[in-house]
């Protein structure tokens, strides 16, 4: 091929757009860019608030004293509750994982929803009747859905308060128990006797964690009026000797044994309350296991344990119709008393006779009158 009709064919050819090219297409080109880098951004964001929550570290002037700008906050935790920091990071790792994933999905979502209809409008589609579907779609789901965007923003702001956690021993109202499962829209606790509770986040009004941070045992011990508090005092401080030699128990207790005191008084025994504090779910443990050391002092002491004294009334049965007929046959048979005679006392007047009295003697004089005639 020569030159010319190379430069022939050149010439021939259809001549490139270039106005559109650099309109509509370049537009939307433009748009997509945008879209990811901007979702790239937002995921680096959200990927270091993540990181910041799971690590949890805190400003300290101890820190600082010995030269170390800062110190984990799950080590400081761990002295106040007597928690493994091993423990305490896996907790604020799983929370900061939850929240990283469901923030990044929903700025995924945001984006590229946004990011669609843009490239529709480049493409000039008509897009008011997808705004206005989008807006009475979202007038349906506001009225619709609501309790279930309810959860969800419940779930959220469960996880990022930390409230609770899979292990944990909440009250949530009706269902008591360890949390099994714990999702951004629902809960699932497992009760004493074997129930699984699911419970949605939008219906928890309260929460009460009984394995967070740490626990108290509270014991209320029956003691006699014999027994004085300071000999009460030695007994308790003999059981916790006896409790830390179990090196179980010794773990499991953070704090020796408090005496808060008479809690009560009854006329067989005053009450004292007694409290341990203890590690997060192990306060259980501990109540049973003072009160059986207790009780084996209490034995070896000679101090019995006081009993409630109690009175029971019983009413005897009444009295059959059998009974009643019986005894008023009994009675029948039995001869009438006949008054004859009136008693009369020395002081007083004597009482006026009776009709009875009357009639049998008028009978009696009647018989004797007949029986002279004869």
């Amino acid at each position: 091929m020569t030159f010319d009709a190379l430069q022939n064919d050149l010439l021939s050819a259809p001549k490139i757009d270039w106005d559109f090219l650099l309109d509509a297409p370049l537009r939307i080109v433009v748009i997509i860019i945008i879209a990811i880098g901007l979702n790239i951004v937002m995921r680096l964001f959200i990927r270091r608030f993540s990181t910041a929550v799971a690590k949890g570290t805190v400003g300290s002037e101890k820190a600082e004293g010995h030269g170390s700008g800062k110190f984990s906050s799950s080590v400081i935790e761990s002295q106040r509750t007597g928690i493994e920091p091993v423990i305490i990071r896996e907790r604020r790792a799983q929370r900061a994982k939850t929240v990283g994933r469901m923030l990044s999905s929903v700025t995924t979502i945001i984006i590229s929803v946004i990011a669609v209809l843009m490239v529709l409008d480049q493409l000039n589609f008509n897009i008011a009747p997808i705004l206005a579907s989008a807006g009475i779609v979202g007038v349906a789901l506001a009225f619709g859905a609501q309790e279930l965007v309810k959860d969800y923003l419940s779930g959220f702001f469960m996880v990022i308060e930390d409230q609770y956690g899979i292990g944990d021993t909440v009250d949530l109202g009706e269902a008591v128990g360890e949390v099994e499962d714990f999702g951004l829209r629902k809960t699932a606790v497992r009760d004493l006797t074997g129930t699984l509770w699911h419970v949605r986040n939008g219906e928890i009004m309260r929460v009460g964690n009984l394995s967070q941070g740490w626990a108290r045992a509270v014991l209320e011990i029956p003691v006699n009026y014999s027994t004085a508090m300071d000999t009460y005092r030695e007994i308790t401080e003999s059981v916790t000797n006896s409790m830390l030699k179990d090196k179980e128990l010794a773990s499991a207790i953070l704090e020796r044994p408090e005496i808060a005191g008479v809690q009560s008084l009854s006329a067989e025994y005053r009450v004292i309350r007694t409290m341990i504090k203890t590690k997060p779910n192990l306060q259980w443990m501990v109540e049973r296991a003072f009160r059986a050391e207790l009780t084996h002092e209490f034995d070896t002491r000679g101090i019995t344990i006081p009993i409630i004294q109690e009175t029971m009334l019983r009413t005897l049965p009444r009295e059959t119709d059998s009974t009643d007929s019986t005894t008023s046959s009994n009675s029948e048979d039995e001869p009438r008393p006949t008054y004859t005679t009136r008693q009369t006392t020395d002081n007083g007047p004597s009482p006026l006779p009776s009709d009875d009295e009357i009639r049998s003697t008028t009978d009696e004089s009647g018989t004797d009158a007949a029986d002279g005639e004869s």
